[in-house]
């Protein structure tokens, strides 16, 4: 059977109802709002790969857009967190991740992109993948640093003593973590502009200018804190500000194009 969007359509409703149902406030003891969001991320994955275009004969290319693109972004962060939660636990995120789920299913189903053909070159598929899985990277780093300043401002407010724990992990730890992903969102981030750059998709445009001040941000950051120790809301901010450029660099293009502008065609992948 050929999946086409009429199937991303049905499950993109599925995966939101199944999101939605996740949100719903239960004591934590409850396991089916975390069931829910188990098959809310397996009917999102599913929703993703039927509205991709690559199945079908005619259907070549790849479908791309703003709202997909965030989707598949949220997507690699409950995958994230997912394998995460199996080695260091984490409470309280269920909620947040579910409504976060439930947006982008329901913008990617109110604006499912746009089918086009990958660039004529055998690295553009790749270059497109590592672009998004940076994406995803970046924004777990950004979860995990919104967690670190929650902790700290109740830490000053209480005055606490001793060690402190931000959702049950110990903040330097959940620090130390928050890095490592900041780490390796720009590895990936630099294997893609390093594919891009030179090629013949490569264009000089707006996208490009902001993936490479994200990119400086992000180098800039990690340089900071090895040596000059920057660390707490010194380090987030500059996280933060790198998290903002790469997402104004295609998804924010992208929804001026398509939504403000409605011209989906224009622009490359």
């Amino acid at each position: 059977m050929i999946l086409s969007a009429d199937y991303a359509q049905l499950l993109a409703l599925l995966a939101a109802a199944a999101y939605l149902l996740a949100a719903v406030p239960v004591p934590s003891e409850r396991r089916w709002p975390v069931q829910a969001l188990v098959a809310a991320w397996v009917l999102q994955g599913a929703m993703l790969v039927a509205g991709a275009g690559v199945w079908g004969p005619h259907e070549a290319g790849l479908r791309i857009g703003f709202a997909p693109v965030l989707s598949f972004t949220i997507w690699l962060v409950l995958a994230v967190h997912g394998i995460e939660s199996r080695f260091v636990p984490i409470a309280g995120l269920r909620r947040a991740l579910a409504v976060s789920g439930a947006l982008a299913v329901t913008l990617a189903f109110l604006f499912p992109g746009e089918l086009r053909a990958v660039a004529h070159s055998r690295w553009a598929p790749l270059h497109w993948v590592l672009g998004i899985s940076s994406y995803g990277l970046v924004a777990v780093a950004v979860l995990h640093a919104l967690m670190l300043d929650a902790a700290e401002r109740q830490m000053r407010q209480k005055k606490q003593k001793g060690p402190s724990t931000a959702l049950g992990m110990p903040l330097l730890k959940l620090e130390k973590l928050t890095f490592r992903f900041v780490e390796a969102g720009f590895v990936v981030l630099t294997l893609a502009l390093a594919l891009g750059l030179g090629s013949s998709y490569w264009h000089w445009d707006h996208k490009t200018i902001l993936s490479m001040m994200g990119w400086v941000t992000l180098a800039a950051l990690l340089v900071g804190r090895l040596w000059r120790g920057w660390r707490g809301r010194q380090a987030t901010r500059w996280l933060y500000a790198g998290a903002v450029l790469l997402l104004l660099a295609y998804v924010g293009s992208r929804f001026v194009l398509e939504v403000l502008l409605q011209r989906g065609g224009a622009g490359a992948v």
